[in-house]
């Protein structure tokens, strides 16, 4: 099923824009992220940034660009900022076009361990490439080759970040974006320490691809009793507040009923979301006020306070307080402490946190959090998303393209204070395999928990 925010992208209602549209849009884009962005210059320099948007600019030479092109140009200067949330989206509109004109795609989906890229799901129907395959080369370019085009398309703080949200958007998608439509592939794989080639054709994208596959990012709530350990999933922090408040609520009723001595909560391939979610479902493992992170910084412009005017209840002190401050002024921002669940409700057995490198945004933030509060013990693996970041996203149009950047405002400091640039590191290590269907992390955690019973 293909992903809502390929679908969610901004519609342009035109294929080709002139040269003169894309410049001016190349340049506003470099004036408004300068403007507007916290910190633009956080994870590079300025010189850097500065060359490669001229370098782009100069590539510029046909009198028409496709939206398509349009987009991974624009892609490529806004991620050269190294701020996963500072970004252009995939573009969804093309990608659905190009699938029901009968587009095709590489018919490997790939993830990345230890330093290797490795066939995760195979749909070409050769039976050889088994999961775990390491994949070396594809159509003459080595794989680090062919993620050097990749790159450009991803915004994230490092490569460890972006091979995560490669998993994550699907590698077929994006070598179909960084590279086009290929009707063959020759591919070099490693198999028992021996090299060897394949030729494999490419495969229809939604009868073949998006109908035999499920995305990587896990939204479903679900409650269930595993080896009498309660293990609850929230899915992402984001929806209907009213609803989710309600699956938490009916979760705990049954979770303290059933008063078992262990509680697991999975943060694992999540997409993250708003505070307001995640501090509900904390407060029922907390006893004791707490806040969601150490300290919270904004920086107003122009182009945030006409998004305010247009999108939020300007009412709302936290809103009013990005119209009263000067364009460009950075100041800090309070929340009030969060308070636990009265005694009754809340769940005071051992409680286990799960995370991935698919934990994104808020969900990294609250399992810091919860980490630094000791609420909880922390179990699976690094975090691609860093828990003290340049975030609180937000949106706009370029005027000519509609192309839809979202830019970080704000730079959240975890509840610890530690600015380090590093993802939230698990009390308990347990590497999660996305190569197969087993799953690592729970059952690992379901041993250590039998075995210091």
């Amino acid at each position: 099923m293909i992903l809502i925010f390929l679908c969610a992208c901004n519609a342009v209602g035109q294929n080709k824009f002139s040269q003169q549209k894309v410049l001016e849009d190349l340049d506003f884009l470099h004036e408004s992220l300068d403007k507007a962005h916290y910190n633009l210059y956080a994870y590079t320099t300025k010189t850097a940034f500065n060359e490669n948007f001229e370098e782009l600019k100069l590539s510029v030479t046909k009198d028409s660009l496709s939206l398509l092109e349009v987009t991974s140009l624009f892609q490529a200067v806004i991620s050269k900022a190294n701020n996963g949330h500072t970004e252009i989206n995939f573009p969804g509109a093309v990608y659905r076009e190009y699938a029901h004109s009968g587009g095709t795609l590489f018919p490997l989906e790939i993830a990345f361990e230890n330093g290797k890229a490795l066939v995760r799901k195979n749909w070409s129907g050769n039976s050889a490439l088994n999961s775990g395959t390491e994949l070396i080369c594809i159509n003459g370019l080595t794989i680090n080759e062919v993620l050097e085009r990749i790159y450009p398309l991803i915004s994230a703080e490092r490569r460890y970040f972006k091979l995560a949200k490669i998993e994550l958007f699907s590698f077929p998608r994006l070598y179909w974006q960084a590279f086009g439509e290929q009707k063959s592939f020759e591919i070099e794989v490693k198999k028992e320490n021996k090299n060897q080639q394949y030729q494999l054709q490419s495969i229809d994208l939604i009868q073949d691809y998006e109908m035999k596959r499920n995305e990587l990012w896990y939204a479903k709530r679900e409650l269930q009793f595993l080896h009498q350990t309660a293990y609850l999933r929230p899915g992402n922090f984001g929806g209907d507040e009213q609803e989710y408040k309600r699956f938490i609520d009916s979760a705990f009723v049954q979770i303290n009923d059933t008063k078992l001595p262990h509680l697991i909560i999975d943060l694992r391939n999540n997409l993250g979301g708003d505070d307001s979610f995640s501090d509900y479902l904390v407060s029922y493992i907390a006893d004791r006020p707490f806040q969601w992170n150490s300290e919270f910084t904004l920086k107003t412009s122009a182009i945030l306070k006409t998004h305010v005017r247009e999108k939020y209840d300007t009412s709302n002190p936290f809103w009013q307080s990005v119209l009263t401050h000067k364009d460009g002024s950075i100041y800090p921002y309070e929340f009030d402490a969060y308070e636990p669940q009265p005694k009754t409700k809340r769940y005071a057995g051992k409680t286990f946190v799960l995370v991935n490198r698919q934990s994104h945004s808020q969900s990294a933030v609250t399992a810091a959090q919860i980490q630094d509060f000791e609420f909880a013990t922390i179990v699976g693996e690094e975090t691609g998303d860093f828990p003290s970041l340049y975030a609180s996203q937000y949106n706009y149009d370029l005027p000519h393209t509609g192309i839809n950047v979202k830019i970080a405002k704000g730079y959240i400091v975890r509840v610890n204070g530690s600015k380090k640039a590093e993802g939230v590191i698990p009390d308990i290590y347990i590497q999660d395999h996305l190569i197969d269907e087993n799953d690592e992390i729970l059952d690992g955690l379901l041993k250590h928990i039998a075995r210091t019973k």
